[in-house]
């Protein structure tokens, strides 16, 4: 696995030279008038200008084309989108010549080329509902408190696995891979008429019309640049918003899908399936084919769901960490700015390049970002070994016929070496070409695999199968929670401590046997949550000074809807309709669903409200009682899952909320250090326009992002001894209660001093509003260790309690 981050820099930086398509000049798309090599290119001129139509708008796109091609050539012809909703802007094929003299056009803010994003890849939500209703404990300042939830939480949290609201017209849009309209969890049955307030359409496509869409699968759109560029690059998403993935099909019946009972993966993981929010609208934009999901048609599709009156945008795709656009020429950070002006919620996936510190996208402080955990189902498949019949604990996904007896001839890889290979270590991990196919045919093989493997275990076992092998156990502590379906073929995955057991065993006799179980579905397991190993972590290093991801919620072999699949089970006739599948693309849409339910029970709250209360009522426990933890056993901070597991019932009543407005990330952007004129331009839907508060120049002005109103704190560069850093934040009192008391309660780490004043906020019936500062400094530099310190600060009135965890850099 060594190498995939490798390959990504390399890829990331052939990008940015414009050696492969999207980018630059060079990119695919074919040659222009003059033999000029094309690719398509962004350009992206901020706010909507008031008072303008779109038929204006797009006129004056063509204009500012036309004025940079030779003449004579049709400016028709090389437009691929135009953005003329949510924000201003375009995407066309181009030149680097005038792609760079556009960007010296007055009124462009950026001009980028066409990236390609890449998606992030139930018992999930009957997981949370049980975390909700057991009432654990939550940690406040040392003492343990019960939470004791509202009646209106108590109706929420009965109303949660059900998504029942008071209203249930929320309508969730997907930028994804597109939806199967057939599948059971969009089927509308008692859903009423759709809300007159959607302008959306349902895009008829290959093997997809207007009828595929219903009262509940409401709108449906994809986005085909088509031609040249289409067969040379990765910019089409296919001819249909049909899912030929299967990837939107699962992440939107995860936001929102209907209950549906009987639902299993070939009789794993059965039970009823049933998104977060089943009452809510789906609306599908297809941005993504099996080559990537284009930049110009992630732009398309945010522009499209602002413009038909999406509440909740759900995206799960991502760039990749090792090559971050800036916010200004990354197509989700702009699409959600403007959607989140508008009112809307987006919610996106953090990456799949854990657990590598300092991996985590889609981390503009606008949008909530989301990690991926575990939930309390294990995929049990056991290694039987002969003698006494010992079972060691294996997990992963297979169908095996094998006899229940131990009977099988068990060896290990390094055993089957072949004898024109040296390397003894390949050998044990099975790499390809390195075993002898004669001495493994019908044994079961004992194979390592690692992170630093060269190939993928489902290669490794596709050879070993090949060979004539029988079955195979990998050892593998790192993927160890992620069930891998290996169907018909006997494959189970251990740790290293039960291969341990199992050398002992091949050592104790002359004739080892052993066979392997078929799986089956344990749950209630523990502990869970626990972080995934994949889920990508902070801090951002694009913004230090905002703590990312926000919260985690259940991404690890979640159950959902599925497209038909060709590869079936021995005895099966008919495909699942539903498949497992892992990533903080199924942690995403956890959230997003939860985000839609706490919207239809407060439709007036803004984007940063809802986000607020999802943070601030996060559970920092697990179904053990002990805090939760990484896959690799070590305490989880706030760099892995945020504020923590995602609480649906509790966001519901959060008592406080911290809120934040377009100004005020437009001051971020400000401190973030964007030129003046160019903020201007991304403000042009304000009232009187918008100019930089005094911070905006001084040469700490990212000292200030640490400010933003935002339900955590980070703050970087603080001194071992005698700094000080001091941070207010704002809060509105939301609760039932007009009159209400809380005090304050922090929990520090050693070496670090955490004062807040004032220690207790007192909310009336006309003061819904009222601040709080927070200052940290090292006590000394003895104990003051240096790197990454984490505590929290925790409000409450004995009914509410709202915690917002912090980071400081010393």
């Amino acid at each position: 696995m060594w190498l995939l981050p490798l390959i990504c820099f390399v890829l990331a930086l052939l990008l940015a030279a414009g050696a492969i398509g999207g980018g630059g000049g060079a990119a695919g798309g074919g040659n222009g008038g003059g033999g000029e090599r094309r690719g398509v290119y962004v350009v992206y001129l901020g706010a909507v200008p008031p008072r303008t139509s779109p038929n204006i708008l797009q006129q004056t796109h063509l204009r500012l084309i036309g004025a940079v091609l030779k003449r004579g050539q049709p400016v028709e012809s090389v437009v691929v989108q135009q953005y003329k909703h949510a924000f201003s802007g375009f995407a066309a094929r181009l030149s680097a010549a005038e792609a760079a003299a556009l960007r010296r056009k007055p009124g462009v803010i950026s001009v980028f080329a066409d990236p390609v994003y890449h998606l992030h890849t139930t018992r999930s939500w009957d997981f949370l509902q049980q975390q909700t209703t057991a009432a654990v404990d939550v940690k406040t300042g040392g003492s343990a408190r019960r939470r004791r939830r509202s009646p209106r939480a108590r109706a929420a949290a009965a109303s949660a696995s059900t998504s029942s609201s008071p209203t249930a017209d929320t309508i969730i849009g997907l930028l994804d891979s597109g939806v199967w309209p057939e599948s059971p969890s969009f089927d509308d049955a008692g859903f009423g008429p759709v809300p007159a307030r959607w302008k959306g359409v349902c895009m008829a496509g290959d093997d997809f019309n207007s009828s595929s869409c219903n009262r509940k699968l409401i709108g449906a759109r994809y986005y085909d640049v088509g031609g040249e560029a289409k067969r040379q690059s990765a910019r089409s998403s296919g001819s249909s918003p049909r899912d030929e993935a299967g990837h939107g099909t699962h992440t939107s019946s995860t936001a929102a899908g209907n209950a549906v009972n009987g639902a299993s993966y070939y009789g794993l993981a059965a039970g009823t399936a049933k998104g977060g929010s089943a009452s809510s609208r789906v609306a599908m934009y297809r941005v993504c084919s099996g080559e990537g999901c284009a930049g110009s048609a992630i732009l398309a599709g945010f522009d499209d769901a602002v413009a038909d009156g999406v509440d909740v945008i759900s995206v799960s795709l991502g760039a990749s960490p090792y090559f971050r656009p800036d916010f200004s020429d990354d197509p989700i950070a702009i699409g959600s700015f403007h959607a989140v002006a508008k009112g809307i919620m987006v919610v996106c996936s953090a990456g799949n390049a854990g657990p590598d510190a300092a991996t985590v996208v889609n981390a503009a402080p606008w949008i909530l970002t989301v990690a991926a955990s575990t939930i309390d189902r294990y995929f049990q498949s056991d290694v039987v070994l002969g003698g006494n019949n010992t079972a060691v604990k294996g997990g992963a996904i297979n169908f095996s016929n094998l006899n229940k007896s131990p009977k099988y001839p068990l060896i290990t890889g390094e055993s089957a070496k072949s004898s024109s290979v040296s390397d003894t270590e390949s050998a044990s991990h099975c790499e390809p070409g390195t075993l002898d196919a004669s001495k493994i045919k019908g044994k079961i093989v004992l194979c390592h695999h690692s992170r630093n493997s060269d190939t993928p275990k489902t290669e490794k076992v596709g050879e070993l199968k090949s060979a004539g092998a029988v079955g195979a156990v990998l050892v593998d502590d790192l993927e160890k929670a992620v069930a891998t379906a290996y169907i018909d073929f006997p494959v189970t995955e251990i740790t290293s401590n039960a291969a341990a057991d199992i050398h002992k065993y091949i050592s104790s006799t002359s004739e080892p046997v052993a066979t392997i179980t078929p799986t089956i579905t344990v749950t209630e397991y523990k502990p869970a949550p626990v972080v995934a190993y994949f889920s990508s972590r902070g801090p951002s290093p694009q913004t230090p000074n905002i703590l990312k991801p926000d919260v985690a919620a259940p991404g690890v072999n979640i159950l959902a809807s599925w497209i038909p699949t060709s590869t079936l089970p021995a005895g099966e006739e008919k495909p699942s309709q539903f498949n497992l599948v892992s990533g903080t693309s199924m942690a995403c849409p956890h959230v997003a669903g939860a985000a839609a339910a706490v919207r239809a029970w407060n439709p007036a709250w803004s984007p940063a409200a809802i986000r607020s209360a999802i943070m601030t009522t996060a559970a920092q426990l697990n179904n053990d009682g002990a805090a939760v933890t990484t896959d690799s056993g070590s305490p989880a901070t706030p760099y892995d899952h945020g504020a923590g597991q995602v609480n649906p019932a509790a966001a519901l009543d959060a008592g406080l909320v911290y809120e934040l407005g377009e100004e005020d990330y437009l001051q971020f952007l400000c401190d973030y250090g964007y030129d003046a004129s160019q903020i201007k331009l991304v403000a042009a839907s304000l009232p009187g326009g918008f100019s930089c508060g005094a911070g905006g120049n001084a040469s700490d002005s990212k000292d200030l992002i640490s400010g933003l109103n935002y339900p955590s704190i980070a703050v970087t560069g603080l001194g071992k001894a005698g700094g000080t850093r001091t941070v207010s934040r704002v809060v509105t009192n939301v609760g039932a209660q007009q009159e209400a008391t809380y005090t304050v309660a922090v929990a520090a780490p050693a070496g670090l001093d955490v004062k807040v004043v004032p220690g207790k906020l007192e909310f009336t019936k006309s003061v819904k509003k009222l601040g709080f500062q927070v200052s940290f400094s090292g006590k000394n530099a003895a104990a003051a260790a240096k790197g990454d310190l984490f505590g929290s600060i925790t409000w409450s009135d004995g009914k509410h309690t709202v915690r917002s965890p912090f980071v400081v850099t010393i």
